[in-house]
Parts: structure tokens; C-alpha cells; sequence
């Protein structure tokens, strides 16, 4: 086993997390996810010199219609943040006169491509999208069936995922928003902002009062396209009063970093993590730390910290990621530190403490759907011979290493059998996969939100696809295309047809209605009860829905 473990170690929590991109050609999609008829056979695709033109605060933008849906990307919410933007909140963008195309997708925000195709089937498997990459990143994209015609639709603000590091608004197939603006007659909107070192890197404690907000720039960037919603949807069709963020992976973490920020407050309504979240921030004495790490790894004084944006962002990121390296080091491994640049609990923009404590706080109206999968770290994709592991050594591995964190040690054993007794009917890898993806994380979040008074609606994804000879199990990313209608777009990650189609029936139809109320329950899914500490009720999303009462809590006692 030394090999397969050997292996195992190197791609565990590698595999389909949320870097992701989408087709850069159009993308076929249909109401039914299905194929056109003859008789509907005709043109599908408009664009032209008075065709797809909407209103926005900055000047008028032209897209175009593609199945009936409009589409617009690329519009600029805020300026260019290279040079004296670095660090700094982010600018409106400025007006412009003539009508402006936004038939492309904007640029990626600065992160480290090399490589990034590497793993083929990494990237097969989730078809990355990726193409240009700047400063002048402050791009959303626009789906809609109308624009100015008065009607207020629900808008959904897509936040993608990649941790705080990577990724971007389109970076997966099943990120696309014409099937669902299509089903439910909604506004659907993704958007890139700052990540990595440009988005957090924390100079307040060494720069002063100038960049006393560097270390949130990347969830101010969020914030400011939220205002940009706020200001301009109403001409794509869109109600700016009925607004649900939605994100996954790191984008589920960046949904409940929006949620508690108080420049957030009233501009969003509904809120939904997948596979991420978070009920705090990251401890500002060692974001502080990390920037005077950075600057002395630049080898510049605070009087020339300046300097550090006239740096190339491909320089000054791995500057930065050098720095981490050595802060960590000088850390110790028994700190506990995650260490890193991410969003900063500075008490002003983000607050320190645990998220949604105050029961009238911030967000304390706003309801929450959260939701994982049973396999997010699952590596037996490419792996066969973990199929075939047994208990003990699976008790083996977990002691080393489980998901993206450090191994359970002597612990392993105990958390193993605790799972195995839970789940009866599983095998040693999807028992060791399922300790690795547990739902610690997401109980947490719950239970801090249950406490105020919008409710907390629980699921846990488990459908899993008949590819790769059945390994790829409920893997991380796999539900998106789920709750967006999807299924026969993101085909690398479901296989298409009618059976992924029937479950994403029922949960972009809960998605839809949550969106308009602010509860899932709709007529073709079972009774979803509020989530409550006592019972721990949760959505089991699989080819048969149904309702358990926290199923994995005596496990993740264990932990």
C-alpha cells in the first residue's frame, strides 16, 4: 500500500475543488435541458447593432440573446485595481459615452496560472475556463430573459470558488446562468474580485492609516458589486430588493463573509453556501503579522511600502506566498496557524468574534440554505486500488492525513469506527472519504445562524455519477450544476440525462423558491424542515430525497 498511499496523500483535496471555468464558445442549455424540436429549429443566436442594449449608472452596455436568454459579460463594476488601486477599496469605474460590448468575459483577477492544466484529468473532469488574467478584474457577467421592461425578478449573485486564491465568475460549465434564468425567470450574476495577496494582503499594521483596509480589499470588491446590483439591475429585469448570494467552496465561505459585513447589510436577502463556510474571520495580529513579513521579504521600510504597487502582481504574489512560507515557519508547526491571505476580522469592515452571535445583528433576517456533500475529498477517482482498502488501513491513512487539514493521530480509530456505525452499509474508502469530508464545518455555521431569527435550512448532497467506474462519488463541486439546471451542460461531472436531470429538477425548483421567499419547500421535493441544534434536521439530496435528523452527529462527536 505504500504507493497507493503515497499517492492518495499527494492528490486528497486536490482533485475537483472550486478553481473552475466554463466553455469559452456558447453553450447549449434548453428550458428542459433537452434537445430542440424540429419545428423550433431556427436561428438562436441575435447580436447586432440595436440588439441586447441595457442601461447601467456608467454608460450604456450592448450583449446579446442566445436561446431567448440575454446575456451580458464583462461589465466593469469598478476600476482598474492595479498601481495606486493596489491595496486600496475599490473605485467606481468611470463613465464612458459610447455604447460599451460586453459580449466577452472579463479578465481573471491576478493568481498563479502555471500549471493549471497540468492534471488531465483534473482538467477534464472539470472543463476550466480561463483565459485572460489582470489587475482590471472588476467584471461581472448578466443573464436574463428581458431587460427594461419593468418586471422585478429575483437576482442571484454567483460568488465562485478556489478558497481566497483562485478562480473565477465562469471557471466551470455548470457555472452558467442561462438555464436557470430560463426555468425560473430570474436574474442570474457572477463576478470576479481581488484574491490571494492582492485581495488580502494586510499592510495596515505597517503602512498606517492609507491602507488601513488592504487586508479586505478583495470583500470590499464583493460589496461593491452587490451596490453595483443595487444601482443597475432593475434594467436587466432584476428586483434590487431580492437579492440571494450563492457561492461554493471558498465562494460558500465568501457568502457568509458577505453576510456579516455591515456594508453588506440590506443588499442582500437570501443567502446559500455549498461545500464552505465560515462564522469567522481571519485574527487580525497575524494578518498584521504577515504584512510586516511581506514587507521585509520586499526588503523595503515602512516609509517605502508605496513601492509594493509598483511591483508586477506575479512578482508581488509569490513575494507574498514567500513570506507566508517563512511566517509559517517561524510559527511553529504546533501554532495551529492556517496562516495565508484571506479576509481580515479588523472590527470595522468584517467583525471580530463568531459570525450572526447577535440576534438581531447583521444578516439577522437574511435565510440561509447550507449545503455539502457526502465525498468532498474523495481521490479514488484515479486511484482503483483505494477501492479495495480495508478498515485498518483506512484507520492508517486518517491518522496521517484527512481532507485539507492535518491527520486525526491516535483519534483516527475512534472517528472511523463512530462513521462505520452510522453509515453500516459503506465501504473502508467511502467511510475514510466521508471522515474527511465531515460536516463539522457546516453544523457550526447552522447552529450559530439558528440563533437569530430568519431560519437555517440544512442539506447534504449525496448523488454520485456513473463515471470513472463509479469513484468520483459526491465529490466537491459536483451540486452546483445541480441547483442551476445545469445537468446536461456540466456533463464531466454528471454524464447527462435523465437521471441527474430528475434531481435537478427538484433542487433548482427549491433553489427557485427560496429565492423568492426565503423557503425551499415546493411541491416536487418532501416537507424541508427548518434546521434546529436539538434535531439537526437535513436534506438528504440524492435520486430519492428525504429528510434525516443529523445522521453523522455521534461521528463527528468523535472528532
Amino acid at each position: 500500500m505504500k504507493t497507493n498511499r503515497r499517492t492518495f496523500f499527494q492528490t486528497l483535496g486536490a482533485g475537483t475543488a472550486g478553481l473552475g471555468v466554463a466553455s469559452t464558445l456558447p453553450l447549449a442549455g434548453c428550458a428542459t435541458q433537452g434537445t430542440a424540436t424540429a419545428e423550433d429549429d431556427g436561428q438562436v443566436l441575435f447580436i447586432g447593432d440595436e440588439i441586447a442594449i441595457a442601461e447601467t449608472v456608467y454608460g450604456k452596455v450592448k450583449g446579446f440573446i442566445l436561446r431567448g436568454i440575454y446575456q451580458f459579460r464583462g461589465i466593469p463594476y469598478g476600476a482598474d485595481t492595479g498601481g495606486k488601486n493596489r491595496f486600496m477599496p475599490p473605485q467606481k469605474p468611470e463613465p464612458w459615452d459610447d455604447i460599451r460590448p460586453a459580449v466577452w468575459w472579463g479578465n481573471s483577477a491576478p493568481q498563479i496560472m502555471d500549471n493549471r492544466y497540468a492534471n488531465q484529468y483534473q482538467s477534464f473532469a472539470d472543463h476550466w475556463n480561463y483565459d485572460d488574467v489582470s489587475e482590471d478584474c472588476l467584471k461581472l457577467n448578466v443573464w436574463t430573459q428581458a431587460v427594461g421592461d419593468g418586471k422585478k425578478r429575483p437576482v442571484l449573485v454567483w460568488l465562485h470558488g478556489g478558497g481566497y486564491t483562485n478562480g473565477n465568475g465562469i471557471e466551470q460549465d455548470g457555472y452558467m446562468g442561462e438555464n436557470l434564468a430560463r426555468k425560473g425567470d430570474i436574474v442570474f450574476v457572477s463576478i470576479n474580485h481581488r484574491l490571494g495577496p492582492i485581495g488580502f494582503s494586510d499592510l495596515s499594521g505597517v503602512g498606517g492609516d492609507k491602507y488601513k483596509d488592504s487586508g479586505n480589499v478583495g470583500a470590499l470588491d464583493m460589496v461593491a458589486a452587490l451596490e453595483w446590483v443595487k444601482e443597475n439591475i432593475a434594467n436587466f429585469g432584476g428586483d434590487p430588493d431580492d437579492v440571494t448570494i450563492m457561492g461554493q467552496s471558498g465562494g460558500g465561505a465568501k457568502v457568509c463573509i458577505l453576510a456579516a459585513m455591515p456594508a453588506a447589510r440590506g443588499l442582500i436577502h437570501r443567502a446559500v453556501p455549498l461545500s464552505g463556510s465560515t462564522i469567522q474571520a481571519q485574527d487580525q495580529e497575524n494578518s498584521q503579522k504577515l504584512g510586516e513579513y511581506v514587507l521585509k521579504e520586499a526588503g523595503l521600510k515602512p516609509s517605502e511600502i508605496d513601492k509594493l504597487q509598483d511591483i508586477p502582481w506575479k512578482e508581488y504574489i509569490l513575494l507574498a506566498n514567500r513570506a507566508n512560507q517563512k511566517y509559517m515557519e517561524d510559527q511553529g508547526a504546533g501554532s495551529g496557524l492556517r496562516g495565508g491571505f484571506s479576509p481580515v476580522a479588523d472590527g470595522v469592515n468584517i467583525p471580530k468574534g463568531v459570525f450572526f452571535s447577535e440576534e438581531n445583528g447583521t444578516s439577522s433576517d437574511v435565510p440561509m440554505i447550507i449545503c455539502s456533500t457526502f465525498h468532498e475529498w474523495g481521490m479514488a477517482r484515479t486511484n482503483p486500488e483505494l477501492e479495495h482498502i480495508t478498515a485498518d488501513e483506512a484507520k492508517e491513512m486518517l491518522k496521517e492525513r484527512a481532507g485539507f487539514r492535518g491527520g486525526l493521530g491516535d483519534k483516527a480509530p475512534e472517528v472511523y469506527d463512530a462513521y462505520a456505525r452510522a453509515f453500516p452499509d459503506k465501504k473502508p474508502i467511502e467511510i475514510m472519504t466521508m471522515v474527511a469530508s465531515n460536516r463539522k464545518g457546516v453544523v457550526e455555521t447552522a447552529t450559530a445562524k439558528s440563533k437569530q431569527p430568519a431560519p437555517v435550512y440544512v442539506a447534504w448532497f449525496g448523488w454520485e455519477p456513473p463515471l470513472f467506474n463509479n469513484r468520483m462519488r459526491a465529490f466537491h463541486c459536483i451540486d452546483i450544476c445541480f441547483w442551476f439546471y445545469n445537468t446536461d451542460l456540466m456533463l464531466t461531472h454528471t454524464g447527462g440525462g435523465a437521471r441527474p436531470r430528475a434531481l435537478s429538477e427538484k433542487m433548482s425548483d427549491a433553489l427557485l423558491q427560496f429565492m423568492r421567499t426565503g423557503d425551499p419547500n415546493c411541491t416536487s421535493m418532501p416537507e424541508w424542515p427548518v434546521f434546529t441544534v436539538e434535531n439537526g434536521e437535513v436534506m438528504i439530496l440524492n435520486d430519492k430525497c428525504e429528510v434525516q435528523n443529523d445522521p453523522d452527529r455521534e461521528g463527528r462527536k468523535m472528532l
